[in-house]
């Protein structure tokens, strides 16, 4: 159990800068990466409560074009098609929540590059450099967010000072 402990909260504790300023430099991106995963492209394919009208999008609803563009990708994809759709359409929607409160950063961070080396070698490839761009943007902030956590400013640091 202690083991467990120690792993839940190497997890949550973010890596603190010596200077605030520094925390909040990189808090903007962390922030607005997950608003824009969340709203704009998570909210497209998975149903949120801001989800557009239009989208006929139940809560928590893929919608129907995503797990056939997810087959097309072949291998393991093809077997489970609305399973990776459904954890896509998750990380990019809540993983981007998570991401902008800095609530389990490490985990939705690690989810959100899944999701986006998916998104950058299954379906963007071809499309060359400025078709990758947002992918490989949303990408490099889940890296760093991966290997820093969220800094003082989230909901993580605020959780990691009560385990202490």
């Amino acid at each position: 159990m202690k083991r467990l402990y120690a792993i839940l909260k190497f997890l949550i504790t973010p890596v603190i800068q010596k200077h605030w300023i520094s925390d909040l430099v990189l808090a903007i991106p962390r922030v607005l990466c997950g608003l824009w995963l969340t709203a704009m492209f998570g909210a497209d394919k998975f149903g949120m409560p801001w989800t557009a009208e239009s989208q006929n999008l139940n809560l928590f609803e893929v919608s129907a074009w995503f797990p056939e563009d997810v087959a097309s990708y072949g291998g393991i994809f093809a077997v489970a098609p609305v399973f990776f759709a459904w954890m896509g359409a998750f990380s990019e929607a809540v993983g981007g929540l998570f991401l902008m409160f800095g609530l389990k950063t490490r985990i939705a961070s690690f989810l959100i590059m899944c999701t986006m080396l998916v998104a950058i070698f299954m379906q963007k490839w071809n499309q060359g450099l400025w078709g990758m761009l947002p992918a490989i943007g949303f990408l490099w902030v889940a890296i760093y967010n991966l290997i820093l956590g969220s800094g003082r400013f989230g909901l993580d640091y605020l959780i990691s000072k009560k385990l202490k």
